[in-house]
């Protein structure tokens, strides 16, 4: 009867080989289609919300370390939910609150996916690469008006590839380029011209989109990547190479950045970016003045005000994901949102430097989490694809930490075999 049992299970293997194979395949098609949303409902939603379906019902399974990230969100979007009963017209608000919706259930399944297989994760941000580089180069020919139909890859003579406004699009390429970067400085410098071009190329994209947020953004995260690095990296030849790449590649920014000022058209608008306090900011209910009042608002308003109502009350969005948090998801939604932040780093942090397959994954999510948390105040991002994905890889490496654990310590009492030791 076992020998049966066995032998059944073992005519199965191929197939379920294979549907894990075709599993990770759509994953990583998925991931690719997310630096493509020129308009919305774009093709990443359209097939992440029929891949999670599909996931769901041949059992995704979500396990006691990614409980507390569904726990989260489905907090946030119940102060969302109720914070639509306040709403005199409901207009557009409730397909706000689906897509919230989807973007926090698509963190979760990142996170249940990276747990099942870690393997993932390098799939994900090879195609979060190739996505990175052609809505790059997308921007980039689109700003200078070398191909056709060049204006929708711009606004307001920025670039945005092909995304909706450039203040995504530049952030949207921090995390590759970090992958890049890390692999740069990591593997045989044979491949370093291929990695190297296309770092330049997400480089030169984000800084045509002449996003203040995305500037700080890539230089807070190319410092802190190199200095986790260095504190993880104990022998001294390879610090020495790590400062000597790093610093090259820091001349070459600069040696671009030197070219790109010399167009007339670059330059102006760079003149005027680099100004710290815009007019928008300070004016009267400028960005900073919104805040305030918004802030104060809020604390009569336990349920919200309901999502995009604030535009109508001031000239412009909230442009803070705190008091985002507060109008469009009420106190619920800020308390579980805050509680989601703060959890998710600390997840980060505990596990940041241990010698693991994921660690290099977990190391980039999490720095690239600390940058976009920073300029959330001073812009929305409850709605950024990217930033739910980078919440799905650092819960989902956790998770893998938590198991690893788990079977250490089972394998340590005797109760299973060790586990297989981890490089």
């Amino acid at each position: 009867m076992s020998t049966s049992v066995a032998t059944s299970a073992a005519g199965f293997r191929p197939q379920l080989a294979a549907v894990a194979i075709l599993g990770s395949a759509m994953v990583t098609f998925g991931v690719f289609l997310s630096g493509f949303v020129i308009a919305e409902p774009a093709p990443y939603e359209v097939f992440m919300v029929a891949l999670i379906g599909l996931w769901f019902i041949f059992g995704l399974k979500i396990s006691r370390s990614v409980a507390p990230l569904l726990a989260l969100l489905i907090l946030f979007m119940t102060g969302g939910i109720l914070s639509l009963t306040v709403m005199s017209d409901l207009a557009t608000a409730p397909m706000y609150m689906a897509v919230s919706g989807f973007l926090a259930l698509s963190a979760v399944f990142y996170a249940a996916i990276i747990e099942g297989r870690h393997d993932r994760l390098k799939l994900i941000f090879d195609a979060w690469v190739a996505a990175g580089v052609i809505t790059s180069l997308l921007g980039i020919l689109g700003y200078f008006g070398a191909i056709p139909g060049a204006a929708n890859f711009t606004l307001y003579d920025r670039a945005k590839g092909a995304f909706q406004d450039p203040n995504v699009f530049g952030p949207f390429l921090v995390a590759p380029s970090l992958y890049l970067m890390y692999r740069l400085l990591t593997e045989r410098i044979t491949t370093a011209p291929i990695k190297a071009i296309a770092i330049l190329i997400m480089a030169l994209g984000l800084f045509l989109s002449f996003s203040r947020a995305a500037w700080a953004l890539y230089l807070f995260c190319a410092y802190a990547l190199v200095l986790v690095m260095l504190l993880k990296e104990r022998t001294g030849a390879f610090r020495l190479k790590i400062l000597v790449l790093a610093l090259g590649g820091a001349l070459l920014m600069i040696a671009a950045l030197a070219i790109a000022l010399q167009i007339p058209q670059v330059a102006d608008l760079f003149s005027n970016r680099t100004q710290l306090v815009q007019d928008y900011d300070s004016g009267h209910l400028g960005r900073f003045d919104r805040h305030k009042i918004g802030f104060l608002m809020s604390m009569e308003k336990p349920l919200g005000i309901g999502p995009m109502v604030f535009s109508t009350m001031f000239p412009e969005d909230e442009h803070n994901i705190w008091l985002k948090s507060l109008t469009s998801y009420g106190w619920l939604g800020f308390v579980s949102y805050v509680t989601l932040i703060v959890w998710t780093l600390t997840i980060g942090f505990r596990f940041l430097l241990l010698d693991r397959p994921w660690q290099p994954y977990l190391m980039i999510a999490w720095i690239a989490l600390i940058g976009h948390t920073a300029i959330g105040n001073v812009i929305d991002t409850d709605h950024w694809r990217h930033f739910y994905l980078l919440l799905g890889v650092v819960w989902g490496c956790g998770a893998l930490e938590h198991r690893h654990r788990r079977r250490a310590a089972a394998a340590q009492a005797g109760r299973l075999t060790p586990a297989p030791t981890l490089r």
